[in-house]
C-alpha cells in the first residue's frame, strides 16, 4: 500500500499540470451538470415493509385521483377578539379571498370552510384547503405570490391569516452566515496549525474542489434519483469536514519530510505513502459506515448515506492526487517561514523535538493511566445519562420557528380544532380479498364505530369508497398532538382493536397517515439499530485489525466510539428535548429527536472517529514496529500527530457547528449531534481514554494470534517498505531508531 501510494504521490507531483487539469475539468463538468439539471420533486419519507407504507401503496393503487394532486396550502383565518368567523362581514372577506385564488393557473380547487364545516366549535377559527396541479417545487413565483397576496387581503380586512401546508415549503438555502463562520474558523485553525497561509489555503482549496464536484453531482442526479436537499447538505457537510482534514494530514507529513531534508518530489511521495495510507483506511471506515446505512431499509437514509460516502470517496481521491500536485505548484511556499529560511538543511520539526504539548500530555497520561481512564469514562457517562430519556419522532410544522407562517398556522389549527387535528390518522379498509362477499358500507360502518369508541379518538369522518367499492378510507382525529406518546399508544390500540373486525369480515384494516408513518419509522429505526451496529462495527473492526495487526486496539476503538456517541445523544436530549441552551443555539421549539438521527449520527461519527484512531494510532504503531517501547510509542504518536489531530477535530467541529444556524430541524439536529460527538471522541476518547488503555495494556495491545498474523495481508500503513526500497536522504533520527521485523510483536 505505502509503495503504491508513494509512486502515486510522485507521479502526481511530476504530472501536476495534467492532474490539475483533470480535476479542473471534472469541477467544470459537475457545475455545468448541476446548472442544467431539472429541479427534483419532493418525496415523502417511506419505510417499505411497514403497515403504514403498505396502506400508502394501497391508496396509490385504489385512489389514484387523490394522489394525482400536487401541493396543498391551508389558509387559516381567525376572527378578532370577541368576534366569530360566522359573522356576515368575515364570511364575505373569506369568500372574496378564495375567489381571488380560484382563477390561478396552477390552482386545482379551493374549499369553502362554510360548506365543508371547517369552522371551529367556538366559531373563532376557520380554514380553507387550496390544492394545486403542481408539486411544491414546481409552483411558480406568481402562484406563491398570489397565495400570500390573498392572505394579506384578508389581513387588511381585520382577520388574522396564516398559511400552512406544503405550498410555501422550500429547500434549505445554503451559504448562510453560520456556515461561513464555520469555514472561517477552519481557515484560522489551519493557519495556526501549519504556520503558512499558502499551506492553509491549499487544504481549503482542495476540500472545496472535492465538495463542489460532489455537490454538483448530487444536484445533477437529484431529479432522476429523487435526492432531496438534505442529501445535498449532508454531502456538503461531510465533504468539507473530511476534505480539509485529509489534506491537512498529508500536508503536515509533507512538511515534516521536507524539514528532514528530502527533496520535494520524494517528500510528496512519502507523504502520500504514509499519511496517504492512513487517509485511505480512514476514508474506508467512513465509507463503510455510510454505505451501511442502507441496511436500515429507509430509502431516504440510504440516499443520504450514499451521497455522503461519495463525498468522502472524492475527498480521498483529491487528497491523494490533487494535494501532491499542488505541492509542485506552490513549491517552498507550502513550508513554514522557518523551514524556508533553512535553504535545504534539515531542521527539527515539532515532531522531532522532545517536548511539545502533545508529548507532555501523553507522558502525563502514562503516569496516571487508571485515573485518566476513570475520570474520562465517568465524565462521558454523566453526559450520556440524558440519552436514557431519548424520544424519537419526525419534525413537522410544529418544530418550525414561531416566526414562520406555517408554524403559526399549525398553532391556530391546534387551538381551534384540537392538538390532534394536525396529525390525523388514515384508516384504510381493504375488502378486495375478503373470503365471503359483504356489504362494503356495513363493513366500513363497523370499522368507524369500533375506532370511534376508543379512548383518545376525537372524531372519525365519514367513509370514502373507491370507484370499485372494494376499498374505503376513514379519517380519525386523535385528541393528542402528533408527537405525543398518547398518540403513539392510540395507533397501536387501533391496530389491535380492528383485528377483531378483520376476523369477522375478512377485510384488511390498515392504519396510516403521516403520524402513523412517523411512529412506524421510529420503531423500525430502533429495531434496525443492533443489526446496523453489528454490520458496521464488525466490518470496521476487521479493517482496523488489518491496519494495526492487533485485536485489542480495534476493540478499544469501537468501545470508545460507543462512549462518545452515547454522550452525543445525551447532548441531543438535553438541547432538543429539555431545551438546555436551546435559545443560545437558535432552537425555538423542543420536542422529540428526529427518528433518523441515532443511526445517521452513529454511521457518520463512527467513520470519523476511526479517522482519528487511524491517524493517531498509526504513528504509535510506526514507532513500535521501529523498536520503541509501548510507552515511547504512545508519546511518539502524540508528538507526531497530536497537534494535527487536534486541529483536524476543531476544523470538523467548526464545520458541523456552522450548520446549527440553519432553520431546517433535521440539519440543526445533525449539526449539534455531529459537532458534540466529534468533540467527545477526539478530545476525550482518542486523546485521553485511548492512551490510558494502551498504557495499561502495554505490549499486549499489539498482540495478534499467529494464525491471523499469517493470514491477514500486510498493508504497511507505516511505510516500512519505503525505508528499504525508496531512495532518499535519511535523518539522524531515522538511523538512530532500530527496526523490528513487521511480524514481531
Amino acid at each position: 500500500m505505502a509503495t503504491i501510494l508513494y509512486r502515486l504521490g510522485r507521479w502526481a507531483f511530476r504530472r501536476r499540470r495534467l492532474v490539475g487539469g483533470v480535476w479542473l475539468t471534472a469541477l467544470l463538468l459537475a457545475v455545468v451538470a448541476a446548472a442544467v439539471a431539472p429541479a427534483a420533486e419532493d418525496e415523502d419519507l417511506s419505510m417499505p415493509g411497514t403497515e403504514s407504507q403498505r396502506a400508502f401503496d394501497l391508496l396509490d393503487e385504489r385512489f389514484p385521483q387523490a394522489n394525482a394532486q400536487g401541493a396543498e396550502a391551508r389558509l387559516v383565518f381567525q376572527a378578532p377578539d370577541g368576534q366569530r368567523m360566522t359573522a356576515a362581514q368575515h364570511r364575505t372577506v373569506v369568500e372574496d379571498t378564495l375567489d381571488s385564488l380560484a382563477d390561478g393557473d396552477q390552482v386545482a380547487s379551493a374549499t369553502d370552510p362554510y360548506d365543508t364545516g371547517a369552522v371551529s366549535a367556538d366559531g373563532t377559527i376557520a380554514y380553507s384547503t387550496i390544492t394545486y396541479t403542481a408539486d411544491a417545487v414546481d409552483l411558480t413565483e406568481p402562484t406563491k405570490t398570489a397565495l400570500e397576496d390573498a392572505a394579506d387581503q384578508a389581513r387588511d380586512a381585520g382577520l388574522t391569516v396564516e398559511i400552512g401546508g406544503s405550498a410555501l415549503d422550500a429547500d434549505e438555502a445554503l451559504g448562510g452566515t453560520t456556515e461561513l463562520v464555520g469555514v472561517a474558523v477552519a481557515a484560522v485553525v489551519l493557519v495556526l496549525a501549519l504556520g503558512s497561509l499558502v499551506a492553509a489555503g491549499l487544504s481549503l482549496l482542495t476540500a472545496f474542489v472535492g465538495v463542489a464536484i460532489a455537490f454538483g453531482l448530487v444536484s445533477a442526479l437529484a431529479a432522476p434519483l429523487g435526492l432531496t436537499s438534505t442529501v445535498a447538505i449532508l454531502t456538503l457537510m461531510l465533504g468539507l469536514a473530511v476534505g480539509i482534514d485529509y489534506a491537512l494530514f498529508i500536508t503536515s507529513r509533507f512538511r515534516d519530510e521536507r524539514a528532514r531534508g528530502r527533496d520535494p518530489e520524494d517528500a510528496a511521495g512519502r507523504a502520500v505513502g504514509t499519511a496517504g495510507s492512513a487517509v485511505v483506511f480512514a476514508g474506508a471506515t467512513v465509507f463503510i459506515a455510510l454505505v451501511g446505512l442502507g441496511v436500515v431499509g429507509i430509502p431516504e437514509l440510504t440516499k443520504m448515506g450514499l451521497g455522503g460516502a461519495g463525498a468522502v470517496a472524492l475527498a480521498v481521491l483529491v487528497a491523494l492526487t490533487l494535494v501532491p500536485a499542488l505541492f509542485g505548484f506552490f513549491g517552498r511556499r507550502v513550508l513554514s517561514r522557518a523551514a524556508r529560511k533553512a535553504t535545504g538543511h534539515p531542521t527539527p520539526t515539532a515532531a522531532d523535538r522532545p517536548g511539545g504539548l502533545g508529548a507532555r500530555w501523553a507522558r502525563f497520561v502514562l503516569r496516571r493511566p487508571a485515573a485518566v481512564l476513570l475520570t474520562a469514562g465517568l465524565g462521558l457517562g454523566v453526559v450520556a445519562a440524558p440519552a436514557l430519556g431519548l424520544e424519537l419522532g419526525l419534525p413537522g410544522d410544529e418544530s418550525k420557528s414561531t416566526q414562520t407562517t406555517q408554524r403559526r398556522a399549525y398553532d391556530l389549527l391546534s387551538e381551534g380544532f384540537g392538538p390532534g387535528f394536525n396529525g390525523p390518522l388514515t384508516v384504510v379498509v381493504d375488502m378486495s380479498a375478503a373470503a365471503k362477499p359483504s356489504d362494503p358500507r356495513a363493513t366500513t360502518d363497523l370499522v368507524a364505530r369500533t375506532v370511534r369508541e376508543l379512548d383518545g379518538v376525537a372524531s372519525v369522518g365519514d367513509p370514502v369508497l373507491s370507484r370499485t367499492g372494494d376499498t374505503a378510507v376513514l379519517t380519525a382525529v386523535p385528541r393528542t398532538a402528533p408527537n405525543s406518546g398518547a398518540t403513539k399508544d392510540l395507533v397501536h390500540t387501533i391496530r389491535d382493536t380492528v383485528s377483531g373486525v378483520e376476523a369477522d369480515t375478512g377485510a384488511a384494516v390498515l392504519v396510516t397517515g403521516t403520524t402513523a408513518m412517523n411512529i412506524d419509522i421510529s420503531e423500525a429505526m430502533s429495531d434496525a439499530l443492533v443489526p446496523y451496529l453489528t454490520v458496521v462495527i464488525g466490518l470496521a473492526v476487521l479493517l482496523l485489525t488489518v491496519v494495526f495487526r492487533s485485536l485489542l486496539v480495534p476493540v478499544k476503538a469501537a468501545l470508545g466510539f460507543l462512549l462518545s456517541v452515547g454522550a452525543a445523544f445525551g447532548v441531543l436530549v438535553a438541547v432538543f428535548q429539555w431545551g438546555w441552551a436551546a435559545d443560545l443555539l437558535g432552537i425555538e421549539q423542543t420536542g422529540p429527536v428526529m427518528s433518523l438521527m441515532p443511526i445517521l449520527i452513529i454511521g457518520i461519527v463512527f467513520g470519523l472517529a476511526m479517522d482519528y484512531e487511524v491517524f493517531l494510532v498509526s504513528r504509535m504503531r510506526e514507532a513500535y514496529v521501529h523498536g520503541a517501547s509501548p510507552g515511547e510509542a504512545v508519546v511518539s504518536g502524540f508528538r507526531h500527530s497530536g497537534r494535527v489531530v487536534a486541529a483536524a477535530a476543531i476544523i470538523m467541529i467548526s464545520v458541523f457547528a456552522g450548520f446549527v444556524g440553519m432553520s431546517n430541524p433535521t440539519i440543526q439536529t445533525m449539526g449539534v449531534g455531529l459537532a458534540s460527538a466529534v468533540a467527545f471522541d477526539a478530545f476525550v476518547v482518542r486523546m485521553a481514554i485511548a492512551p490510558a488503555v494502551l498504557a495499561l495494556l502495554g505490549r499486549r495491545a499489539w498482540w495478534l494470534p499467529r494464525i491471523l498474523n499469517r493470514v491477514l495481508p500486510n498493508v504497511d500503513i507505516e511505510g516500512e517498505a519505503l525505508s528499504g526500497r525508496v531512495p532518499g536522504p535519511a535523518t539522524e533520527r531515522d538511523a538512530a531508531v532500530p527496526r523490528l521485523p513487521l511480524g514481531r510483536r
